[in-house]
């Protein structure tokens, strides 16, 4: 039976497990959109590409599987590039898919034609072009293989017009299916892993810090168990958060900057030592420090921070590695020391944010409106920062439920992912609370997606921390100024709600601390996506996270 290439592309997508592609609808795409209708994949058309780019990554870090976007020709991809650079920083398997004119009009000036694949070579690990139709189910095969190979990430795939509307017989076209195997696991150098379990027993003051590696390699168990082998404390960033059980006696939030700078081993796992770690300079991390890094990917080995033992292997199987050959240690006096130490320093700055958690301050100090997310959600909640000092504040604050409950732009420290993450989560994740804790000028990025929210019956509680302005930058800029000069920092304090409201979800406005409770029941109650847009103190986080850098990201 002769079939169009829409059909196939959808059906090889529908192979790879695909439920849901992310778009915006464009007549270069539309032989997909048919195929799509035809063997059971739902569109979920968002109001701009950018946020099609963003669910597609939103639903990668949820479920661990490639997230889809599909996007028409010229300004289509375009618009999708910012969410295609924050997955490709960040390590996300995407697979986008965009439209092109016509093979035969190329170069000669068509609607929306560009040279696409050339285009987003940079910020993908696979750039293609599909030019037969019976080809289509191969290039869909490796691209969910590019996707997820090694350390994981977006590719690109260009499907023109003409190759969608082609005909080929069904029988005849392969489908493979190597993109649905398992993962290979990766094991470090034996000789490699001796040295470096030699060096944690040798340690006095070692310190464990898990990076989003941990998540997508599912090795939350094995950090946990290693730090339980060598009584060492841990500490993670990213998408790690929640993989080690905050309750843990073990786990460490607040006092980063103190282990860090102590510490005499580090065994770094599956982060990088970018600005989060300060570049791994000797004024962040102790220059007495032996450095043991896990990573899948060579190149990260070593760049900013000379290591004494660099293992490439994902950080699961490294880990349990470390593990049986370091079998059961018994820590020194010293070691145990160490550990209780940074346990009173953590309780110490734990308690100095009490009084800013249950201030009744009015404008709301930030911390109160954390303090109170953070006792409302059940243990199943997924939260989405989507913002800056709100959002760093939040981090020091909210408990990240467990793994995978946490999500952030990550490295590329990108604004507007929020709405779009939130749709991928309720989504992947229909019986969790979505809480998505915005600042209120990230949310204007794709506030429009609230739209989508709706359309779809796609509850969640968006929660903006309205300082009025662009809180990060407004203190640099009043440090720099001159006669009051604010440098486009101010925004007012809008009534974003009432868009949402417009947009057919609810809206809540609150200015009294003793309102927010009262709000976040009201807005999880409903069956409609919601909005509480509270009124902040403009200070409040800056005042918090000046004083206090233990916590980081």
């Amino acid at each position: 039976m002769n079939r169009m290439g829409g059909y196939l592309a959808a059906k090889a997508l529908k192979q790879h497990g695909v439920k849901y592609i992310f778009t915006l609808c464009g007549g270069h795409i539309q032989p997909i959109y048919l195929g799509c209708a035809e063997v059971g994949i739902e569109l979920i058309d968002v109001r701009h590409e950018q946020a099609a780019a963003h669910a597609a990554d939103g639903w990668a870090r949820l479920t661990r599987r490639p997230g889809v976007a599909v996007v028409t020709a010229g300004p289509g991809i375009t618009n999708s590039i910012t969410g295609i650079a924050n997955a490709y920083k960040a390590g996300i398997p995407l697979v986008v898919i965009g439209g092109q004119a016509p093979l035969f009009q190329f170069e000669k000036g068509a609607l929306q034609e560009m040279d696409l694949v050339e285009l987003l070579r940079p910020i993908t690990k696979w750039s293609q072009r599909v030019h037969h139709a019976f080809r289509i189910p191969e290039y869909v095969d490796r691209a969910f293989q590019h996707a997820t190979a090694g350390r994981p990430g977006p590719v690109f795939l260009e499907m023109p017009l003409d190759v969608l509307v082609s005909s080929e017989d069904e029988n005849v076209v392969s489908f493979p299916g190597n993109g649905q195997v398992e993962r290979a696991r990766s094991f470090g150098d034996p000789a490699l892993i001796e040295t470096a379990a030699q060096l944690l027993l040798a340690a006095r003051k070692p310190v464990l810090f898990g990076g989003s590696a941990i998540w997508w390699d599912e090795a939350g168990e094995a950090l946990e168990g290693l730090a339980q082998s060598l009584s060492a404390p841990v500490f993670v960033n990213g998408m790690a958060r929640g993989c080690i059980p905050t309750e843990h006696p073990l786990f460490y939030s607040q006092t980063r900057e103190k282990a860090l700078n102590e510490a005499d081993m580090l065994l770094l796992a599956g982060a990088e030592f970018d600005f989060r770690l300060g570049y791994g300079d000797s004024t962040v991390i102790s220059s007495g420090a032996n450095i043991i890094h896990v990573h899948s990917d060579p190149a990260e080995i070593g760049r900013n921070r000379d290591v004494e033992v660099g293992i490439v292997g994902d950080t699961r199987s490294v880990l349990l590695q470390l593990r049986e050959a370091i079998g059961k240690a018994s820590p020194s006096e010293e070691r145990k020391n160490w550990v209780n130490e940074l346990r009173l320093k953590e309780n110490e700055e734990l308690k100095s944010l009490q009084s800013f958690r249950k201030s009744d301050q009015i404008p709301i100090h930030p911390a109160r409106l954390c303090h109170e997310i953070d006792e409302f959600l059940d243990q199943d909640a997924i939260i989405i920062g989507d913002g800056g000092d709100i959002v760093s504040l939040g981090a020091r604050i909210l408990r990240s439920r467990g793994p995978g409950h946490w999500l952030d732009p990550g490295p590329f420290g990108c604004l507007g992912m929020g709405v779009p993450f939130g749709l991928a989560a309720r989504l992947a994740r229909p019986e969790s609370q979505i809480l998505l804790l915005y600042g209120d000028g990230s949310f204007g990025f794709n506030a429009m997606e609230m739209d989508t929210a709706v359309r779809f019956r796609l509850p969640m509680v968006v929660v903006i921390g309205n300082d009025g302005g662009w809180g990060q930058m407004r203190s640099g800029v009043q440090a720099m100024a001159v006669d009051g000069h604010q440098g486009g920092t101010e925004l007012g304090f809008s009534r974003y709600e009432k868009l949402v409201e417009a947009l057919g979800g609810t809206g809540i406005y609150v200015e009294n601390p003793a309102d927010l409770r009262p709000a976040l029941e009201r807005a999880f109650s409903g069956s409609r996506p919601s909005c509480i847009n509270v009124k902040i103190d403009p200070n409040g986080s800056r005042e918090l996270l000046s004083a206090s850098r233990g916590m980081g990201g």
